[in-house]
């Protein structure tokens, strides 16, 4: 029996699968998606089972054999191992790459090196300050030195050049099960609550216990009865000497959710248009076919309530559902609406998770004992085998596009999924991006408008104030006049606000008002942030910081002031204008701890805030009846960003937030301060007109030949050397211009917007194109022209077919 192995190297050259032997020991359990350790070259490496055959092309004498499994079920389906080379040809990256990439991280394999003396006779030709090492042990890890110091490192390695010593991987995977200790009865009901009776005098708490089982009549956790009972071990381990009891360890799965209780909702009656929506869903479920819907509903129609219904259709017909969330902090809100409805058959997959947890909630879906999965991006791989249906929910979002290799947007994975088990995907949103409402447009999706609040319930108004006109009349509050009023009515009323600014911190930058200095990153071509929390001033891009200038650095003047305002400034300026309000701040640097979100939307929800104020986290999905009131502090930050899309990432920001406001019996109101109000991507939120704003977007997009009019690759080169950046990227573009044809326009190199981050100089080329079949095959000759390079040096290629980032 042969094995192809996908192996654990990340390199062009073992970018394809290898035969191995199945040894007769493990032929009965191997099978495709299983992971295994082999030999390669002289290390022992993990590697993925991509097929099992009984014949291969290559001399079966001289192949090796596996060594060992990794896994005892396999860990990837058969449809996700087809999915996994879609994936490395879609977005140019390794095939082990796009496989570990379908995992938990908990599974991701680790190597520790172990250093071993090739014979013990060397020791005493071992430099000196080395002998000790490995008198006292046959083996040394290399971790146990990197702590020590990195020159015995350069020492070691000189000695494996030499060949008194060996350096070998082992592999070691990190996935851990977590154990909990069970206690049960070895005695009938009956007998328990006869001996609870002769023990109860002498010891009231073994009595306890014995009562305690009685009652559960099941295996209970023993951290959990030493808690209830308020008992000690002692007791617990008296009843298991006297052989009534027996304690064992079992598996527990790590469940985020076990101290929430959730009470069963029933499915509410439908409106017109939501009731047309499910029919659409329904039918496509009931042909069994695939199609690729675009749900586009208004703040409040009601999308949710569609969602949890189809699913539920899905469910009775024996089928699976994924549905995806951008942001985790759209996760409590949605997870309680699916495990009041689903209960205990829905997992959850979010960043806000530890390691095991995620782990454990990936196992309950392997293991069949889950029919829904709700979570972020990465939840698009959960390994179903039998899907229904896959939702998109908020579907423009940016964060459905992953920015590191693999570079794939979650919508394409959910369509490709979605073809293979021949199942609707749902594409839902406000305002959705201007490439799917395209594609609906041209019938490639199909289109499901959804333009009525439920129950009737009326849009907020909005009014947009000039800031300009408010610094004119003396108004030098980040606070225009307009909005303190309607704060001031809001909290006589009672009645709740969420305030929304688009950056964290405390303010955007600090500069000299004599010299003009702007405190800069040594190591990025970007200024620095300033938090207040901890006087320090702060680069978002690589982490560094420093501490707040007190006098200019340049000129020594000490006329060195705050520019912009972050959010911890607004808070400060808040509690000074409001001091009776209760202000609760959610951005970065408030949601750092686990399950900050939750706790911090459920104070608001229980009216413990009267202003929420936040960054992008709040701008969509929260639902609270009793908000009436939202205020945009700066609605025009994302429109300076070099960006073809800053506009529409405008519109759809602040169509968002507006949709927080009035979606129950209170009316809303919506007030968006900017100091350029006349910008379409503004005026059209105040109508809520999407169609319009669709309309001028598609003209500028089709004049500055962008998507959806075309499509758009961007080549990223990088590397420490500003002159070998430059060289590289002017042959890149050269090679690409004599490449493709003539109808491709190639721009560049050209500088990153960001010029250099972390002290490395950026250049880029960027690729429009209608229609390039030799696109794919190009990319891939440059990234293996430059593969030794990029292992050599410190070069970096990145590509980019379907870029969102263009900074």
């Amino acid at each position: 029996m042969i094995a192809s192995v996908v192996v654990d190297v990340a390199a062009s050259q073992t970018n394809r699968a290898f035969d191995y032997l199945v040894p007769s020991v493990f032929e009965s359990q191997i099978e495709p998606g299983m992971r295994v350790i082999i030999p390669f070259g002289p290390r022992k490496v993990q590697g993925f089972v991509v097929h099992v055959k009984t014949h291969t092309e290559h001399d079966s004498q001289k192949l090796k054999a596996i060594e060992d499994l990794v896994d005892i079920k396999p860990a990837l389906t058969g449809e996700l191992l087809s999915l996994a080379s879609w994936l490395s040809e879609k977005t140019l990256c390794l095939q082990i790459t796009a496989l570990k990439s379908m995992l938990p991280a908990a599974m991701r394999a680790s190597y520790h090196k172990k250093i071993e003396l090739k014979d013990e006779k060397n020791l005493e030709l071992l430099p000196e300050h080395l002998q000790p090492f490995f008198k006292e042990s046959k083996v040394v890890w290399w971790e146990q030195l990197m702590k020590q110091s990195e020159q015995l490192i350069v020492d070691v390695q000189k000695e494996v050049k030499s060949g008194l010593l060996v350096i070998e991987p082992v592999v070691k995977s990190k996935e851990t099960r977590k154990k909990t200790n069970v206690i049960s009865p070895l005695l009938s009901g009956e007998d328990l609550l006869k001996k609870a009776d002769q023990v109860e005098r002498r010891a009231p708490k073994q009595g306890e216990v014995l009562r305690h089982l009685v009652d559960i009549k099941q295996p209970v956790a023993l951290p959990r009865v030493l808690e209830l009972l308020d008992v000690s071990r002692e007791s617990v381990k008296a009843l298991i000497k006297k052989g009534w009891i027996e304690q064992n360890e079992v598996e527990q799965y790590r469940d985020p959710y076990v101290d929430r209780e959730f009470a069963s909702s029933e499915p509410l009656p439908l409106m017109e248009q939501q009731a047309l929506a499910l029919h659409d869903l329904v039918e496509t479920l009931e042909k069994g076919i695939h199609e690729t819907f675009l749900v586009h509903g208004i703040t409040g129609s009601g999308k949710t309530e569609v969602y949890l219904q189809a699913i539920d259709y899905a469910l009775k017909q024996g089928k699976e559902a994924i549905v995806l969330v951008p942001e985790i902090s759209l996760t409590p809100q949605m997870v309680t609406r699916f495990k009041e409805r689903f209960g205990s058959d829905v997992a959850v997959l979010h960043s806000a998770l530890s390691k095991g947890e995620k782990y454990d909630e990936w196992r309950k879906i392997r293991d069949k004992e889950v029919t829904v999965a709700v979570g972020a991006r990465s939840a698009i791989f959960a390994p179903f085998e039998n899907l229904g249906m896959i939702i998109i929910d908020e579907e423009h979002e940016a964060s459905y596009k992953q920015e590191e290799t693999p570079r794939y947007h979650a919508r394409d994975v959910a369509i490709e999924r979605g073809k293979t088990y021949q199942c609707p995907v749902v594409l839902g949103s406000a305002t959705p991006s201007l490439e799917s409402f395209a594609r609906a447009k041209k019938k490639v999706y199909r289109l499901i408008t959804m333009d009525r609040r439920v129950n009737d319930v009326t849009l907020p108004t909005v009014e947009i104030v000039d800031m300009r006109n408010e610094l004119r009349s003396g108004n030098r509050s980040m606070f225009s006049t307009a909005l303190t009023e309607a704060m001031k009515e809001r909290l006589e009323k009672n009645e709740q606000i969420v305030l929304f600014l688009n950056r964290r911190g405390y303010s955007t930058f600090i500069m000299c008002r004599d010299c003009g200095y702007v405190s800069q990153c040594p190591h990025c071509d970007i200024s620095l942030t300033y938090h207040r929390s901890n006087q320090t001033c702060q680069c978002h891009y690589c982490g560094y910081q420093e501490t707040k200038p007190n006098r200019c650095p340049e000129c020594e003047s000490e006329h060195i002031r705050f520019f912009g305002s972050g959010t911890q400034r607004v808070e400060e300026e808040l509690v000074k204008l409001l001091p009776e309000a209760k202000v609760i701040r959610m951005d970065v640097d408030t949601t750092r701890r686990k399950g900050a979100h939750e706790k911090l939307l459920s104070a608001f929800e229980k009216g413990e805030g009267d202003i929420l104020l936040g960054t992008q986290m709040i701008a969509k999905g929260l639902d609270f009846p009793n908000i009436t009131l939202v205020g945009v502090l700066a609605a025009d930050t994302m429109l300076h960003i070099p960006d073809f899309r800053s506009s529409e990432k405008t519109f759809q920001l602040l169509t968002q937030v507006s949709g927080r406001a009035g979606r129950h019996e209170k009316p809303g109101e919506v007030v968006v301060q900017s100091y350029t109000p006349d910008h379409f991507s503004i005026q059209l939120v105040k109508e809520h007109d999407f169609h319009s704003f669709f309309q001028r977007e598609m003209y500028f997009r089709k004049q500055s030949e962008y998507p959806p009019y075309y499509f758009v690759a961007l080549v990223n080169v990088s590397a420490t050397e500003l002159t070998k950046v430059v060289s590289n990227t002017e042959k890149i573009a050269r090679f690409l211009r004599e490449s493709l044809s003539e109808e491709t326009v190639v721009h560049g190199p050209t500088t990153s917007a960001i010029p250099r981050i972390k002290d490395r100089y950026r250049y880029q080329c960027m690729i429009k194109y209608k229609n390039e079949p030799k696109l794919t095959h190009v990319l891939q000759e440059i990234l293996k022209t430059y593969q030794t390079e990029m292992t050599r040096t410190d070069l970096n290629i990145i590509i980019d077919t379907n870029p969102y980032m263009l900074m």
